[in-house]
């Protein structure tokens, strides 16, 4: 595939899964929190689909990309920390857009 078509699409991905955050983070109702989950995890399944389709095959001697597998889990497993109510909702949602820096950066500059 035509690797801007898969950046964009990753990008697109990303936007989605960081807008469906901000639903189920928000106290929205139960439908809107369920639909924001669905597209939080269809998200994060294209995120991680995408990323590793525009690798080919992962880098085994360099370790960013592994950092961002991290990272990703941890956006995945949000959810669950703010249903079970064990960090405020603001220090999840600041974790998280910390989270979508540190992996961006991990992506763009490829440090380690």
């Amino acid at each position: 595939m035509d690797p801007l078509l898969l950046r964009t699409l990753h990008i697109t991905a990303a936007i989605a899964l960081f807008t469906s955050l901000g639903v189920i983070l928000s106290e929205s109702s139960p439908t809107c929190r369920k639909r924001a989950s669905m597209l939080h995890g269809i998200s994060l399944l294209a995120i991680i689909g995408l990323g590793f389709a525009m690798l080919h095959k992962p880098p085994m001697h360099q370790y960013w990309w592994m950092a961002k597998l991290g990272i990703w889990t941890f956006l995945g497993v949000a959810p669950v920390i703010a249903k079970r109510n064990l960090l405020p909702r603001p220090a999840i949602l600041a974790l998280c857009l910390l989270s979508g820096a540190t992996a961006a950066y991990l992506g763009l500059a490829k440090p380690f």
